[in-house]
Protein backbone atom coordinates (compact mmCIF):
# COMPACT_ATOMS: atom_id res chain seq x y z
CA UNK A 1 0.00 0.00 0.00
CA UNK A 2 1.49 3.44 -0.68
CA UNK A 3 2.37 6.33 1.40
CA UNK A 4 -0.79 8.23 0.09
CA UNK A 5 -3.49 5.13 0.16
CA UNK A 6 -2.36 5.14 3.88
CA UNK A 7 -2.88 8.71 4.79
CA UNK A 8 -6.30 8.62 2.77
CA UNK A 9 -7.28 6.02 5.15
CA UNK A 10 -6.39 7.46 8.34
CA UNK A 11 -8.35 10.39 7.34
CA UNK A 12 -11.73 8.86 6.73
CA UNK A 13 -14.86 10.05 8.35
CA UNK A 14 -16.73 8.80 10.86
CA UNK A 15 -18.33 5.34 9.51
CA UNK A 16 -22.55 4.61 10.16
CA UNK A 17 -21.56 2.66 12.80
CA UNK A 18 -19.46 5.18 14.44
CA UNK A 19 -21.95 7.73 13.78
CA UNK A 20 -24.67 5.69 15.50
CA UNK A 21 -22.61 4.98 18.74
CA UNK A 22 -22.22 8.91 19.07
CA UNK A 23 -26.34 9.55 18.60
CA UNK A 24 -27.04 6.67 21.12
CA UNK A 25 -24.76 8.08 23.40
CA UNK A 26 -26.13 11.55 23.18
CA UNK A 27 -29.34 10.62 23.07
CA UNK A 28 -28.65 8.58 26.96
CA UNK A 29 -27.03 12.07 27.93
CA UNK A 30 -30.14 14.16 27.16
CA UNK A 31 -32.27 11.68 28.35
CA UNK A 32 -30.79 11.45 31.71
CA UNK A 33 -30.52 14.90 32.05
CA UNK A 34 -33.97 15.24 31.32
CA UNK A 35 -34.72 12.46 33.86
CA UNK A 36 -32.76 14.16 36.29
CA UNK A 37 -34.72 17.55 36.04
CA UNK A 38 -37.82 15.65 36.23
CA UNK A 39 -36.43 13.36 39.92
CA UNK A 40 -35.28 17.22 40.87
CA UNK A 41 -39.31 18.53 40.07
CA UNK A 42 -40.67 15.66 42.23
CA UNK A 43 -38.62 15.75 45.03
CA UNK A 44 -39.51 19.93 45.36
CA UNK A 45 -42.96 19.09 45.38
CA UNK A 46 -42.58 16.02 48.10
CA UNK A 47 -40.60 18.58 49.89
CA UNK A 48 -43.50 21.04 49.87
CA UNK A 49 -46.62 19.11 50.56
CA UNK A 50 -44.11 17.79 53.67
CA UNK A 51 -44.14 21.26 54.76
CA UNK A 52 -47.58 21.53 55.02
CA UNK A 53 -47.83 18.30 56.40
CA UNK A 54 -45.34 19.83 58.92
CA UNK A 55 -46.80 23.00 59.24
CA UNK A 56 -49.99 21.01 60.30
CA UNK A 57 -48.67 19.20 62.75
CA UNK A 58 -46.75 22.33 64.37
CA UNK A 59 -50.10 24.49 64.72
CA UNK A 60 -51.84 21.20 66.26
CA UNK A 61 -49.03 21.20 68.78
CA UNK A 62 -49.26 24.89 69.67
CA UNK A 63 -53.24 24.95 69.59
CA UNK A 64 -52.71 21.71 72.50
CA UNK A 65 -49.86 23.64 74.40
CA UNK A 66 -51.32 27.01 74.65
CA UNK A 67 -54.65 27.01 73.86
CA UNK A 68 -54.76 29.21 71.08
CA UNK A 69 -53.33 29.54 67.81
CA UNK A 70 -49.90 31.07 66.93
CA UNK A 71 -50.14 34.88 66.40
CA UNK A 72 -53.78 34.99 67.47
CA UNK A 73 -52.84 33.98 71.28
CA UNK A 74 -54.29 36.10 73.92
CA UNK A 75 -51.65 38.90 74.65
CA UNK A 76 -51.81 37.81 78.31
CA UNK A 77 -50.98 34.55 77.33
CA UNK A 78 -48.82 35.03 75.60
CA UNK A 79 -46.27 37.68 77.60
CA UNK A 80 -46.89 34.82 80.59
CA UNK A 81 -45.72 32.17 78.26
CA UNK A 82 -43.15 34.32 77.22
CA UNK A 83 -44.04 34.78 73.68
CA UNK A 84 -43.62 37.78 71.13
CA UNK A 85 -46.81 40.10 72.40
CA UNK A 86 -48.55 42.65 70.31
CA UNK A 87 -48.89 45.84 72.65
CA UNK A 88 -51.45 47.68 70.98
CA UNK A 89 -55.19 47.44 72.55
CA UNK A 90 -57.13 44.17 72.00
CA UNK A 91 -58.92 43.53 68.35
CA UNK A 92 -59.27 41.77 64.86
CA UNK A 93 -55.68 40.76 64.38
CA UNK A 94 -53.78 42.23 67.35
CA UNK A 95 -53.71 38.95 69.55
CA UNK A 96 -57.19 38.64 70.26
CA UNK A 97 -57.91 34.97 70.83
CA UNK A 98 -60.45 34.49 67.77
CA UNK A 99 -59.27 31.26 66.59
CA UNK A 100 -58.68 33.81 62.77
CA UNK A 101 -55.27 34.88 61.88
CA UNK A 102 -55.95 38.42 60.86
CA UNK A 103 -53.79 41.50 60.29
CA UNK A 104 -55.00 44.38 61.69
CA UNK A 105 -58.43 44.22 61.32
CA UNK A 106 -61.10 41.16 60.55
CA UNK A 107 -60.49 40.03 56.48
CA UNK A 108 -56.89 42.16 56.46
CA UNK A 109 -54.61 39.89 54.89
CA UNK A 110 -51.55 42.13 54.50
CA UNK A 111 -48.36 41.52 56.55
CA UNK A 112 -49.69 42.91 59.85
CA UNK A 113 -51.23 42.15 62.89
CA UNK A 114 -51.45 37.98 63.69
CA UNK A 115 -50.34 37.39 59.81
CA UNK A 116 -46.00 37.71 60.63
CA UNK A 117 -46.34 36.81 64.34
CA UNK A 118 -48.20 33.42 63.63
CA UNK A 119 -44.33 32.38 61.61
CA UNK A 120 -42.54 33.95 64.54
CA UNK A 121 -44.50 32.20 67.55
CA UNK A 122 -44.17 28.59 65.88
CA UNK A 123 -40.19 29.28 65.42
CA UNK A 124 -40.12 31.05 69.13
CA UNK A 125 -41.89 27.85 69.98
CA UNK A 126 -39.46 25.59 68.26
CA UNK A 127 -42.31 23.87 66.41
CA UNK A 128 -40.91 24.59 63.06
CA UNK A 129 -37.14 25.66 61.40
CA UNK A 130 -36.07 28.87 60.72
CA UNK A 131 -36.01 32.15 62.52
CA UNK A 132 -38.53 34.63 61.68
CA UNK A 133 -39.64 37.92 62.36
CA UNK A 134 -36.41 38.64 64.66
CA UNK A 135 -33.41 39.26 62.35
CA UNK A 136 -32.40 42.89 60.69
CA UNK A 137 -35.50 43.73 58.66
CA UNK A 138 -37.60 41.17 59.53
CA UNK A 139 -37.81 42.39 63.23
CA UNK A 140 -41.83 43.07 64.01
CA UNK A 141 -43.11 46.44 66.08
CA UNK A 142 -44.58 45.19 69.50
CA UNK A 143 -47.73 47.50 68.63
CA UNK A 144 -48.88 46.75 65.35
CA UNK A 145 -47.05 43.23 63.61
CA UNK A 146 -45.79 45.52 61.22
CA UNK A 147 -41.75 44.39 59.87
CA UNK A 148 -39.80 47.80 61.30
CA UNK A 149 -38.46 48.54 57.82
CA UNK A 150 -39.10 47.37 53.80
CA UNK A 151 -37.63 43.37 53.60
CA UNK A 152 -36.21 42.02 50.89
CA UNK A 153 -34.63 39.03 52.18
CA UNK A 154 -37.88 37.69 52.91
CA UNK A 155 -36.49 34.75 54.77
CA UNK A 156 -36.27 36.40 57.74
CA UNK A 157 -40.63 36.76 57.62
CA UNK A 158 -41.90 34.09 55.79
CA UNK A 159 -40.75 30.53 55.13
CA UNK A 160 -39.69 29.81 51.91
CA UNK A 161 -41.12 27.04 50.07
CA UNK A 162 -38.69 23.86 48.38
CA UNK A 163 -39.92 25.31 45.08
CA UNK A 164 -38.11 26.17 42.05
CA UNK A 165 -39.06 29.64 41.57
CA UNK A 166 -39.34 30.53 45.31
CA UNK A 167 -42.24 31.04 46.53
CA UNK A 168 -42.99 31.24 50.22
CA UNK A 169 -46.03 30.59 52.75
CA UNK A 170 -47.77 32.94 54.29
CA UNK A 171 -50.62 32.96 56.71
CA UNK A 172 -54.38 34.64 57.13
CA UNK A 173 -57.97 34.09 57.04
CA UNK A 174 -60.71 34.62 54.94
CA UNK A 175 -64.64 33.68 55.14
CA UNK A 176 -63.81 32.15 58.68
CA UNK A 177 -61.27 29.86 57.88
CA UNK A 178 -57.32 30.39 58.33
CA UNK A 179 -55.27 29.54 55.38
CA UNK A 180 -51.43 28.88 53.81
CA UNK A 181 -50.41 30.27 50.85
CA UNK A 182 -47.35 29.31 48.44
CA UNK A 183 -46.77 33.14 47.19
CA UNK A 184 -44.05 34.35 45.33
CA UNK A 185 -43.14 36.98 47.93
CA UNK A 186 -40.68 39.67 46.75
CA UNK A 187 -40.72 41.85 49.44
CA UNK A 188 -42.48 42.22 53.01
CA UNK A 189 -43.11 46.30 52.65
CA UNK A 190 -44.13 48.49 55.41
CA UNK A 191 -46.59 49.71 56.28
CA UNK A 192 -48.57 46.31 55.59
CA UNK A 193 -47.83 45.20 51.95
CA UNK A 194 -46.50 42.57 49.92
CA UNK A 195 -44.31 42.61 46.96
CA UNK A 196 -45.02 40.15 44.37
CA UNK A 197 -42.51 38.55 41.89
CA UNK A 198 -43.91 37.20 38.27
CA UNK A 199 -43.36 33.45 38.34
CA UNK A 200 -45.98 31.46 40.37
CA UNK A 201 -46.04 27.52 40.14
CA UNK A 202 -47.31 26.17 37.41
CA UNK A 203 -50.65 24.83 36.50
CA UNK A 204 -49.02 21.04 36.56
CA UNK A 205 -47.22 21.58 40.12
CA UNK A 206 -50.30 22.80 41.17
CA UNK A 207 -52.33 20.38 40.52
CA UNK A 208 -49.74 17.75 41.43
CA UNK A 209 -49.98 19.45 44.90
CA UNK A 210 -53.71 19.47 45.62
CA UNK A 211 -53.86 15.67 44.23
CA UNK A 212 -51.97 14.51 46.74
CA UNK A 213 -53.21 16.52 49.77
CA UNK A 214 -56.84 16.93 48.71
CA UNK A 215 -59.29 16.14 45.58
CA UNK A 216 -57.10 17.75 42.65
CA UNK A 217 -59.91 19.98 41.90
CA UNK A 218 -58.78 23.66 41.94
CA UNK A 219 -62.24 25.15 43.44
CA UNK A 220 -63.10 21.95 45.53
CA UNK A 221 -61.96 20.65 49.11
CA UNK A 222 -58.91 22.25 51.21
CA UNK A 223 -56.96 23.13 48.38
CA UNK A 224 -57.71 25.98 45.89
CA UNK A 225 -56.05 27.59 43.55
CA UNK A 226 -55.62 31.37 43.26
CA UNK A 227 -54.04 34.10 41.23
CA UNK A 228 -49.84 35.22 42.20
CA UNK A 229 -50.28 38.85 42.15
CA UNK A 230 -52.04 39.62 45.65
CA UNK A 231 -53.22 37.62 48.58
CA UNK A 232 -56.30 35.24 47.91
CA UNK A 233 -57.72 36.32 44.83
CA UNK A 234 -59.04 34.30 41.88
CA UNK A 235 -56.81 32.30 39.69
CA UNK A 236 -56.12 33.58 36.18
CA UNK A 237 -58.96 31.71 33.83
CA UNK A 238 -59.90 31.13 30.51
CA UNK A 239 -62.69 28.53 28.98
CA UNK A 240 -60.05 26.49 26.74
CA UNK A 241 -56.61 26.05 27.19
CA UNK A 242 -54.52 29.24 26.60
CA UNK A 243 -51.11 30.48 27.49
CA UNK A 244 -50.29 32.22 31.25
CA UNK A 245 -53.74 30.84 32.51
CA UNK A 246 -53.68 28.66 35.79
CA UNK A 247 -57.57 27.52 35.24
CA UNK A 248 -59.30 26.21 32.02
CA UNK A 249 -62.78 24.62 31.57
CA UNK A 250 -66.00 25.85 33.47
CA UNK A 251 -68.16 29.02 33.35
CA UNK A 252 -65.28 31.09 35.33
CA UNK A 253 -62.46 30.68 37.46
CA UNK A 254 -64.63 29.74 40.79
CA UNK A 255 -66.97 27.48 38.69
CA UNK A 256 -66.97 23.59 40.25
CA UNK A 257 -66.35 22.58 36.10
CA UNK A 258 -62.91 24.28 36.00
CA UNK A 259 -59.41 22.12 35.83
CA UNK A 260 -56.07 22.93 36.07
CA UNK A 261 -54.53 23.83 32.53
CA UNK A 262 -51.92 21.36 32.51
CA UNK A 263 -51.91 21.22 28.65
CA UNK A 264 -48.12 21.52 28.00
CA UNK A 265 -48.18 23.06 24.82
CA UNK A 266 -51.24 25.74 25.83
CA UNK A 267 -50.32 26.93 29.65
CA UNK A 268 -49.23 23.93 31.57
CA UNK A 269 -45.71 24.83 32.25
CA UNK A 270 -46.36 28.72 32.95
CA UNK A 271 -45.91 29.85 36.26
CA UNK A 272 -49.29 31.27 36.58
CA UNK A 273 -50.81 29.31 39.56
CA UNK A 274 -50.72 29.68 43.49
CA UNK A 275 -52.80 27.13 46.12
CA UNK A 276 -53.49 27.82 49.35
CA UNK A 277 -54.82 25.20 52.33
CA UNK A 278 -56.96 25.67 54.96
CA UNK A 279 -55.28 24.45 57.95
CA UNK A 280 -58.84 24.72 60.41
Amino acid sequence: MTKKAHDDKNNAGFTLVELSIVLVIIGLVVGGVLVGIDMVKAAELRSTISQVEKYNSAVNSFRVKYNSLPGDILQSYASAFGLFTLTTALGAGEGDGSGLIEGGAAGITDPSGETLVFWQHLSDANLIDGSYGTLANGTILANTGLVTANNTDVTKSLPPSKLTPRQYFIAYSASGYNYYQLLPISQVSTPAAYLYGNAGITPVQAYNIDVKLDDGTPNGGSVTAKGITAVNINATWQAGSTLANCLSNGANATDQAAIYNRVPATGGSDASCSVRFRFN
